[in-house]
């Protein structure tokens, strides 16, 4: 997986609304009081005096997760430390579940493998996880695409990464 290097754009909203572009990126892989400490900087250096309101204008490196103007420091933080940890794979777990709790129980408790497709994957269930030999000659007519569509109703769930499908089993 690819490593994620979340960053924020924060800008100064007083010199935004008299007309300048007064912000930076930070990197947000950072404590909250060092973020806090960071947007402090960004308002003292403000065009404008006693600037005191900011917001994030601009974001990377959050994989599939949107990231508000307003969205506090604190939980950019913990999803940074989250993101710094589980990659891309707990980027998409997140931005399914919108939940970090939720997104590392997916990881931890459900999440069944990386697989080409879905059909791949119930291939892989049949064959791995049912541990009953199928005979050569019943090979032939087990339809897979359909078997997938049938188990990715109800029981497992599959987000895409990078042209490949990561499973999970529904919590």
């Amino acid at each position: 997986m690819n490593h994620l290097e979340p960053k924020i754009y924060v800008s100064c909203l007083a010199a935004y609304n008299n007309g300048y572009m007064h912000g930076t990126w930070i990197d947000a892989l950072q404590d909250v009081d060092a973020l806090h400490g960071d947007v402090k900087k960004i308002l003292a250096s403000s065009p404008i005096r006693n600037a005191d309101e900011w917001a994030i204008h601009d974001y990377e490196g959050f994989g599939d997760i949107r990231i508000e103007e307003y969205t506090g420091l604190s939980e950019i933080s913990e999803l940074a430390v989250f993101l710094a940890e589980h990659g891309e794979l707990g980027a998409a777990a997140y931005a399914y579940s919108n939940n970090i709790a939720d997104a590392l129980k997916m990881l931890e408790e459900n999440y069944h493998g990386e697989f080409v497709s879905e059909e791949d994957f119930a291939y892989y269930w049949t064959h791995e996880m049912d541990c009953r030999e199928i005979p050569e000659y019943l090979e032939h007519y087990i339809d897979y695409q359909v078997m997938a569509r049938d188990l990715f109703i109800n029981d497992f769930l599959s987000l895409a990464i990078n042209d490949k499908v990561h499973v999970f089993s529904y919590f």
